[in-house]
């Protein structure tokens, strides 16, 4: 490592009262009750202030956001961008981020007198183009959005004089490091940047020794499986019970974020779901923005009780009072595992982190686990279980499908469904119309035989 390992901050600072931040937007953060500053806000706040460079490690939900963009906002107060040049430029690696990240500075942005646009793929590229030509003093941006828009010389980088890279390791995770590097070539040489990652190796260290001078460093939460008010349960299922399982807690009263690996496997579950009474809603890539933008409001708000979810479409959300996650697909490695676990236990908040395995993935997962610094509670369990209830909050659905679908079936008294792909027979006895018509078929064709051996 050429760079400065952050060491652990450890803020003065008790109240944003105490930070060097202009008028106007201390007076937003008391409109908004917002008194105490998150502890990477404390510490990095006055460094950004006064212009220096910073490298900031921190897990997500520990208040980036304002950690980077008060500063941001305080020294671009004041000037005013032209046509086509913003002033300063926010890089995130998310469509959903990116509107995260807006919504929580707009109003210090107002307070201060300055426009903000975003940036990003899957929305309408000319009203970004129009926003950019009307001029905007921070923008807010995806690299591969901004790349397009660069390449169109609809926004140009040469008068912005800070930048900053949010969840730096996930943008080089999703193969952004060409764009990333592109626009901070482009960016004013003399400006301030400032990083902000969970993790600082590979390709991040490039980032930061070939881009920050001098930077000032801070950790605080560094690993996010370190969080002492998150729980980590590993529940052992059988097989074909996998699905049951999971449709027992996505029941539970309160909402809850499922991870799977694949867009297909998001479907499949959230159509299975909604077909047992279960308010579920799928987010992946393949869905478009405003879908995105919609799913992610009626979870926020309630409407969708359960939202399935694939790692890319996840990265960086941001749910208030989210207590529960479960990975019905274990994580690859370590990073996987504590990016989904991110996602709970937000701002100091409390949350479980719950992953479901057969018995033959549990000694890859420990290995993951063990890389992450979590020990994980482990239990076997079954649906209906009051051990299963116990850890998650599952109950029985509904069973009253949402809407129509492949997997809307009248309700099975006799036995419980143990998932798609189960060998068990939950007809109750009674053969199904498939089972029917090749049994007919099959006592045809052995008339037609003994007839033919007459």
């Amino acid at each position: 490592m050429n760079h400065p390992d952050p060491a652990e901050s450890q803020p003065s600072v008790t109240s944003f009262a105490g930070l060097d931040l202009p008028p106007a937007v201390q007076r937003k953060l008391a409109e908004l009750d917002v008194r105490e500053p998150f502890p990477i806000q404390a510490a990095t706040i006055p460094d950004a202030l006064a212009g220096r460079d910073i490298l900031g490690r921190a897990r997500t939900g520990s208040g980036k956001t304002l950690a980077f963009g008060l500063p941001l906002l305080a020294r671009t107060a004041g000037r005013r961008a032209e046509s086509k040049y913003p002033l300063a430029l926010i890089l995130v690696p998310t469509r959903e981020l990116a509107q995260q990240v807006s919504e929580a500075l707009t109003p210090y942005a107002a307070a201060l007198g300055l426009r903000m646009a975003a940036v990003v793929g899957g929305m309408s590229i000319g009203r970004q183009i129009a926003a950019l030509r009307d001029g905007a003093e921070v923008v807010v941006a995806t690299p591969g959005r901004l790349h397009d828009l660069v390449e169109r010389k609809a926004c140009r980088l040469d008068r912005v004089r800070i930048t900053v890279l949010d969840e730096a390791d996930q943008m080089c995770d999703m193969g952004f490091l060409p764009q990333v590097t592109e626009a901070l070539e482009q960016v004013r040489p003399d400006g301030q940047r400032m990083l902000f990652s969970a993790t600082l190796d590979g390709d991040v260290d490039g980032l930061v020794r070939d881009h920050l001078q001098d930077p000032a460093s801070h950790s605080v939460d560094p690993s996010a499986g370190a969080v002492t008010t998150m729980d980590h349960h590993v529940l052992v299922v059988h097989g074909p019970d996998l699905y049951a399982v999971t449709t027992e807690i996505a029941a539970r009263d309160g909402r809850v974020l499922l991870f799977r690996d694949t867009k297909h496997g998001v479907d499949q579950l959230t159509r299975h779901l909604r077909a047992s009474g279960v308010q579920a809603a799928a987010l992946h890539s393949g869905k478009s923005q405003p879908q995105r933008t919609r799913t992610l409001a009626q979870f926020k708000d309630g409407q969708i009780t359960a939202l399935v979810a694939t790692n890319v479409a996840a990265r960086g959300l941001h749910i208030d009072d989210l207590d529960l996650v479960v990975n019905v697909d274990p994580p690859a490695d370590a990073k996987d595992y504590l990016h989904r676990a991110g996602r709970t236990a937000r701002g100091g908040g409390s949350g479980s982190v719950v992953t479901l395995v057969l018995s033959g993935q549990r000694r890859e997962l420990s290995r993951v686990t063990s890389e992450a610094g979590v020990e994980p509670t482990v239990t076997k369990v079954r649906s209906g279980e009051a051990a299963l209830t116990r850890i998650t909050g599952a109950r029985r659905p509904s069973g009253t499908p949402l809407d129509g679908g492949p997997y809307s079936r009248p309700k099975n008294t006799n036995a419980p469904f143990r998932g798609i792909g189960s060998s068990k027979d939950t007809s109750g006895g009674r053969p199904s119309r498939k089972t029917s018509e090749a049994r007919k078929l099959a006592e045809a064709r052995r008339a037609a035989q003994v007839r033919r051996g007459r």
